[in-house]
């Protein structure tokens, strides 16, 4: 009881590679646990599943967890549990005893936690970290082409907060009183813009305050200069038997509407046209020529994996179900001619996700989640074409 009373909401794991934010989530029955393969990442470990096991790798040891069971066998050694590993959602949840304590111990010469400040300190130097350079009189120093977390220098991010001014956006039925969606959206995207700018990644907003900016008029903002634009949204459900039951988090890219419910969503945030003073209706019907352009187009499959990475990154972070990656015919998404994707953090119509989306503790693990993701999104972009310069990156600043 303790333990959990005293638990973080969040760890912070110090590498090579710079900070990685573990969102800690308090089970009822286990206390705190927080997911493998967010920490799996965060270790440049590996992760395998088996029948009735799953093996996590970290420097040549195996730590093999059985869900269920509140034991380890670490290289083939039984270890106690306080509690037992679990699976959610098809992700291995670990008990916080296996990073406060027992790394720090079974691997003693590498780990250190901090239990008052929850910080996992990683003394090892993975092969994807920055390239270390020697200077004059041969004292080592960090490649200065590239920040403390691997990243280039130089990248930029366009965050877009859904709605604004006289379009509210979704009613807050389940917000405090007087909150509605573009008040949500601006105060997350506001959070991932302190998150990536203390990463060392430049951001561009298209909107700070309560205004209101036409649909056509946001993607631009995302320029030449410019990596991922991402645009925040709150879901809602329409009037009907048991909507008030419904939610959870969904990441779209602008392709054909697969589903009538993913059609529904983009025919929701498209209504926002109506609200621009010189908005046309009529342009919506020019999205059919430009869903079929982008078949062809070169950002569609990059737009697709940044999409998976934020809405796994948000599984650790969102109380509610994950409801996957979806395309559809997003008007915000159409002029960013860039790799753009459109999250929808939760519904305004579900009393759980009205908290989660209002809280400010909540607010700033979504926004983590999401920053998380996009740098994870731009390492794996720069590890795809190589060594090459940012110009080179998702963005496309150069001809290719």
């Amino acid at each position: 009881m303790l333990l959990t009373l005293l638990a973080p909401m969040v760890v912070v794991v110090h590498s090579a590679r710079g900070e990685t934010r573990l969102p800690v989530r308090l089970d009822p029955l286990a206390g705190p646990v927080l997911a493998a393969p967010a920490l799996v990442s965060a270790l440049d470990a590996s992760l395998t599943r088996g029948d009735g096991w799953v093996e996590m790798r970290i420097e040549g040891r195996r730590f093999r967890f059985f869900p269920g069971a509140p034991v380890l066998a670490v290289d083939g050694v039984v270890e106690p549990l306080a509690a037992a590993a679990a699976m959610r959602r098809d992700t291995l949840e670990l008990p916080m005893q296996f990073v406060s304590e027992l790394l720090p111990r079974l691997l003693r010469g590498r780990f250190r936690y901090d239990a008052r400040q929850a910080r996992l300190f990683d003394t090892a130097s993975p092969p994807s970290t920055p390239r270390v350079v020697v200077a004059a009189g041969g004292t080592p120093s960090r490649d200065p082409s590239r920040l403390p977390n691997g990243l280039r220098k130089g990248h930029v991010v366009t965050i877009d907060a859904g709605h604004g001014g006289p379009d509210a956006g979704a009613p807050g039925l389940h917000f405090p009183s007087g909150v509605r969606e573009k008040h949500v959206t601006l105060a997350l995207a506001l959070l991932v813009r302190d998150e990536l700018r203390k990463q060392g990644v430049g951001v561009v907003m298209t909107r700070k305050t309560d205004t209101l900016i036409n649909l056509r008029d946001r993607g631009p903002y995302c320029t030449a200069e410019c990596d991922l634009f991402v645009s925040i949204h709150v879901n809602a459900m329409p009037s009907r038997s048991g909507f008030q039951r419904v939610r959870g988090f969904e990441t779209y890219f602008l392709a054909e509407a697969k589903t009538e419910d993913a059609a529904r969503v983009a025919r929701m945030e498209n209504e926002a046209i109506r609200f621009e003073e010189d908005g046309d209706p009529d342009a919506l019907e020019g999205l059919e020529f430009i869903l079929r352009d982008l078949q062809l187009n070169e950002h569609l499959r990059e737009s697709a994996r940044a999409a998976e990475l934020v809405q796994s990154y948000l599984q650790e972070a969102h109380t509610g179900p994950s409801l996957g990656v979806k395309q559809a015919g997003f008007m915000v998404l159409t002029t960013a001619r860039r790799p753009a994707i459109l999250i929808e953090a939760g519904f305004s119509t579900n009393p759980d996700d009205g908290r989660l989306l209002t809280g400010k503790s909540s607010q700033r693990n979504l926004a983590a989640s999401i920053a998380d993701a996009i740098i994870a999104y731009l390492l794996e972009y720069e590890r795809k074409v190589g060594n090459g310069s940012v110009s080179s990156g998702p963005g496309a600043r150069t001809s290719r």
